[in-house]
């Protein structure tokens, strides 16, 4: 008998955290941080609904926080067990949660500080010493590589080209003669993206657990570069600033790449860079310690302009560099984090820039609901930050292209040599997209599709 619990990312794009149980063995799949809408991040200071103590291992497919950003809170809770995960995500994870702890120590005493809490004191949901116990339970697992957190429970990892080191799940449950295979999708990469390698062709399995955070629409048909360089020409034109929204692991990488392709190809002028994120500058040596995992096909840059260096790009680590950024005019470039704009250095720039219309506040990816991103990118005139309502002046634009998720047709053409499974569940989406992917698969394909709820169990 085997069954899985959704925790997380059921109707709704974060919070991942799927429980596997078989015979009794419990495995946790992900342990992701919820964001967005306050309804959503209330739930990461409620204890979680199952015994962390219980738990026989965590298995990771990717580093990014809505994956593994509730880590450090439920080994705080007593977890003690081994954490699996690629190479370059323990890295990555790792540089990842000192930053959010870093952040959460710092935005709370910002508020109490300031008073615009409601939480006499503000606390941070953990701390940089709940990540240094985090980070000694990690186990290293390379790709193909069988092994098993808890028998019956066997696994291995497959690429997802999502992020460095990211991965899909294979899972064999093997307490009968013929193995029952689950399959986690994690986060699908998109095909031809920059810097990663296509996702690999999912293995057949009688369960799919799969992503659908762009199940019911596709990316914009245009040339990556040629959006970048028009975004940035446009700003150019305006005179001020332009600032990237940016998740510091990745997307920040994929930017500065392709802007120094642009350069090279003198698309657009040699800017300043300002790379304003320690975990940015950091995460980069840890993507030149795997350079076999990067697909550079846009084109190869010469020895003058490596991806994150150079004689105009600046990497700003500490504070007062990131407060000097304050008197930068334009016409410049600033990339900062975070991606979907909720917390970090972002914020304070936005405090600078968005009541100028010269200035271009650039959306890179995907923006949940309830976050800043979302909210400039539905047209919010005004936005709260800091206890101040902060008009928004500058101009707002989007890259089309750059999301590291699969869109529609992407998620469809991963699926498309897959047998038959039993049954999929959709999850990693807001509603209506994982409702429409359902609706497909279920036309097309003739499969059992469910979108589970938060705290649903569903029998293997």
């Amino acid at each position: 008998m085997a069954r899985i619990t959704f925790h997380g990312a059921a109707r709704t794009v974060t919070g991942s955290k799927y429980l596997l149980e078989a015979d009794h063995a419990r495995v946790l799949i992900d342990c992701g941080m919820f964001q967005g809408m306050k309804s959503l991040r209330r739930r990461n200071w409620e204890d979680v609904p199952f015994d962390v103590q219980s738990l026989d291992g965590v298995v990771l497919t990717h580093a990014h926080l809505d994956h593994t950003g509730y880590l450090p809170r439920v080994v705080r809770q007593g977890f003690q067990r081994r954490i699996y995960c690629t190479p370059a995500t323990a890295e990555l994870a790792e540089l990842i949660l000192r930053d959010s702890a870093k952040i959460q120590e710092y935005d709370a005493k910002y508020a109490n500080k300031k008073g615009f809490s409601k939480h006499k004191p503000a606390l941070p949901l953990y701390e940089g010493k709940d990540v240094d116990h985090t980070v000694k339970l990690f186990r290293e697992t390379s790709r193909g590589q069988w092994f098993s957190p808890a028998e019956p429970i066997w696994m291995r990892f497959h690429d997802a080209g999502h992020l460095l080191g990211s991965s899909m799940i294979e899972v064999e449950i093997r307490n009968q003669t013929s193995p029952l295979r689950v399959l986690f999708s994690g986060d699908v990469g998109r095909y031809d993206g920059p810097l990663y390698f296509d996702p690999a062709p999912p293995p057949a399995c009688d369960y799919l657990i799969c992503e659908s955070t762009y199940g019911n629409r596709d990316h914009p048909a245009v040339d990556l570069l040629d959006a970048l360089e028009g975004v940035v020409n446009r700003s150019v034109q305006r005179g001020g600033v332009m600032l990237l929204a940016s998740f510091a692991v990745g997307r920040a990488q994929q930017f500065i790449y392709l802007l120094q392709l642009l350069k090279k190809e003198n698309r657009i002028p040699d800017l300043p860079i300002y790379l304003d994120s320690p975990m940015s500058c950091n995460a980069t040596t840890i993507y030149k310690e795997h350079r076999d995992d990067h697909d550079l096909s846009e084109g190869e840059l010469d020895p003058q302009r490596p991806v994150l260096a150079g004689p105009r790009v600046h990497l700003c680590r500490q504070t007062d560099e990131s407060k000097a950024l304050n008197q930068v005019a334009g016409p410049a470039i600033i990339i900062s984090s975070s991606g979907m704009m909720t917390g970090g250095r972002i914020v304070h720039h936005l405090k600078r820039r968005l009541p100028s219309p010269e200035n271009t506040v650039v959306l890179g990816g995907y923006m949940a609901r309830g976050t800043r991103g979302r909210l400039l990118q539905d047209g919010q005139e005004k936005i709260r930050m800091h206890g101040q309502e902060i008009p928004v002046r500058a101009a707002i634009e989007n890259v089309p292209g750059l999301s590291g998720h699969a869109d529609r047709q992407g998620l469809l053409r991963w699926l498309s040599d897959l047998p038959d499974p039993r049954r999929v569940f959709l999850t990693h989406g807001e509603p209506e997209s994982a409702e429409a992917l359902a609706r497909e698969l279920h036309t097309s394909r003739k499969w059992d599709v469910r979108i589970p709820d938060l705290g649903e169990t569903h029998e293997l």
